[in-house]
């Protein structure tokens, strides 16, 4: 893994090499291993009329000797890259090229991407079996190229403005640039306040932008355009032909899945240093470390965290039951309010834009301490978005049956009730609580309202409420909704496969992804995760959304697929989450985080929020009446980005 960043100007403007040092220095952690800067001299093109500066920070995986040093140019030195990322695939791609003439200096996967380049174009990213971002400078064309791995694994962002484009892997690489304004798009607030993340394109910045996924950006002759290479269902690595008796069907789709699965894993284990696996207690992690025990010639590292006197949250007996079982070397981790404390300042200081996602504070620390024993970690991110692993996709299953009762039981009987239930994520029968208010509000309306309902964060009359009247002219307060009900038409099958595309494309890469990026680079520690081996993504949207969801049993082909590999402990447990128990300590140990940050005076002085909608959720919060422990680290996150950025 590596941090990358660069700027191109036109009009002959020179790049700056002190500028690249300060982006690099910037992402120091991403890469600590080694540093480099190239600036163009045009030297290879006639007619040039820009000028392009490349850095990059390395860690080094794969050739960990100087010949991997980036920024990397082919015999020419007119094509250069920098590049973040693993692709997996790049020793029988290399072969190739070995045998179309080409020469190689190094053993690094980065050195193939120039030489594939130099024969298929832009082209080759449909070649590359991996996670990436990278750009690519094209002197004899003098075109730029960014590029984005299929699942967005690896992050890019960029800013142009007409006549300037930088771009880095972190939106902190950008804003060294004394000329880019920090102006916030309102827009972005609102869509963090409904999502707990910004989806992409979009940041907290208005002037700055997120590359999605499976897309690559051409600068050319002033001119900047993205454009999609990849999508789910429109690039297949073979055709399936699947068996008609559901049985059969069954057994061809455990067979399949068993086989992409092994192959990526064993792929993701290719390695010039130590590698080991987090394994949180959950079937998807489990899989990832059985699959590697039966691949590997040693015990395999596994790496766990779990919560001192909160057995609600702690998973930490399902971990050691499969660690035993396939004889791991195993080490875990017991967090209480004081770890948090002590990490607080660094995971909320290398967010660059508000991100709310508590696990966030549990994998920062889970890859602190990995980081002590290897470089490099697999992980099990990615299942429950292709295999129906989350709650909603039971709401859906349960929406044709709660359609179907008389409107006055829903309005007059159900709906007072749930709003006199007492919720907390404190205690099991409260969680169930709040899980069942949850349920019964998003039932109602077209699959996008229930997909909407079940994923905001704030409702819709609440953020109405919450930013104050002046800003509501420069909010639409409809883009979340139309996001979702976009994506879901952009995929054409049955209910739950379609909510899985929106998951796949928005909250994978928006948070999931984002969150193990940032707090496992900010400890130098490079996550692999096979999931999203783009073959098995593929396979996995060729299923039915009933063998991924049967009746009320999420991921059951996952299970099925897999039991063989996991202790019987694991084979009927429930999914519980990577998460931090926020709403208990923000109501005791952590409070002072409220009284600092969603105070009186700090709310009207900042002049964003209404403070009388953050006093009542305070209120109800600290009362145990209603749980709004999400929504207040929301506003709490938000608060400490604000002050590190604007005051």
């Amino acid at each position: 893994m590596c941090g990358i960043c660069g700027k191109l100007s036109h009009g002959n403007k020179i790049v700056d090499k002190a500028l690249l040092k300060r982006m690099c220095k910037s992402l120091a952690y991403r890469g600590p291993n080694d540093e480099g800067v190239f600036v163009s001299t045009n030297e290879k093109s006639q007619t040039s009329k820009v000028q392009v500066g490349l850095g990059h920070t390395r860690l080094s995986v794969i050739d960990l000797s100087d010949a991997g040093h980036q920024p990397m140019c082919n015999e020419e030195e007119n094509i250069w890259l920098v590049y973040n990322g693993e692709v997996y695939n790049f020793k029988g791609i290399k072969a190739e090229l070995e045998a179309k003439g080409h020469r190689f200096k190094s053993n690094t996967d980065s050195e193939v991407i120039i030489h594939l380049y130099e024969e298929e174009g832009i082209d080759c990213l449909k070649r590359l079996n991996g996670m990436f971002a990278f750009c690519i400078w094209d002197e004899r064309l003098q075109k730029l190229w960014l590029c984005r791995d299929r699942l967005g694994i690896k992050p890019l962002v960029y800013y142009w403005d007409g006549e300037t484009l930088i771009f880095s892997s972190e939106i902190k690489g950008i804003l060294c640039d004394s000329n880019v304004r920090k102006e916030i798009d309102w827009t972005a607030l609102e869509l963090y306040l409904t999502f707990n993340y910004i989806p992409a394109p979009k940041t907290i910045f208005e002037n700055i932008r997120k590359l999605e996924a499976g897309h690559y950006l051409l600068a050319e002759r002033k001119t900047v355009v993205t454009r999609k290479y990849w999508d789910i269902g429109a690039e297949t690595t073979s055709p399936e032909k699947k068996p008609t008796k559901n049985f059969e069907r069954l057994d061809f789709y455990k067979e399949r899945l068993y086989g992409l699965m092994e192959n990526a894993v064993q792929k993701r284990m290719i390695s010039d240093v130590q590698l080991g696996a987090f394994l949180s207690g959950g079937i998807d992690s489990s899989i990832i470390v059985g699959l590697m025990a039966r691949n590997s010639e040693r015990p395999v590292k596994t790496f766990s965290i779990g919560y001192k006197d909160m057995p609600l949250f702690d998973e930490t007996k399902y971990a050691r039951e499969v660690s035993r079982f396939n004889k791991t070397e195993h080490y875990e981790f017991k967090l209480n309010h004081k770890d948090v404390l002590d990490i607080f300042p660094d995971v909320l200081g290398t967010l660059d834009e508000p991100f709310a996602d508590s696990s966030a504070v549990p994998t920062y620390i889970v890859s602190r301490e990995t980081k002590q024993h290897v470089t490099v970690a697999l992980a099990g991110d990615g299942a429950d978005e292709l295999f129906a692993g989350y709650r909603m996709y039971q709401g859906e299953y349960m929406a044709k049956y709660f359609s179907i009762l008389p409107r006055i039981i829903k309005e007059g009987i159900i709906g007072p009730f749930t709003n006199f239930l007492p919720d907390s994520r404190d205690k099991k029968y409260s969680e169930y609580m709040r899980r069942f208010k949850k349920f019964t509000k998003g039932m109602s309306g077209s699959l996008a309202e229930r997909f909407y309902g079940w994923q905001e964060i704030f409702p819709s009359n609440t953020r109405q409420r919450l930013i104050k009247n002046y800003l509501q002219d420069k909010i639409s307060f409809r883009e979340g909704k139309e996001i979702i009900s976009q994506r879901l038409n952009e995929f054409a099958g049955d209910n739950i496969n379609r909510m899985l595309y929106v998951d796949v494309k928005n909250s994978l890469p928006g948070d999931m992804l984002t969150k193990v990026d940032l707090m496992s680079m900010r400890n130098s520690l490079e996550v692999r995760v096979p999931f999203l081996d783009h073959e098995v993504v593929e396979f996995a949207f060729k299923m039915e959304g009933e063998v991924k969801l049967k009746g009320l049993k999420r991921k059951y082909i996952l299970m099925e697929t897999f039991k063989d590999i996991l202790p019987p402990m694991l084979h009927n447990r429930p999914k519980w989450g990577f998460e931090m128990p926020i709403g208990a300590w923000l109501k005791n140990e952590l409070k002072f985080l409220i009284d600092e940050f969603l105070s009186k005076d700090v709310i009207n002085k900042q002049n964003i929020f209404e403070y009388e909608v953050i006093d009542c959720m305070i209120k109800k919060h600290l009362s145990n009446k209603v749980d709004y422990s999400w929504q207040l680290w929301n506003l709490i996150v938000f608060q400490h980005w604000f002050k590190g950025y604007f005051l």
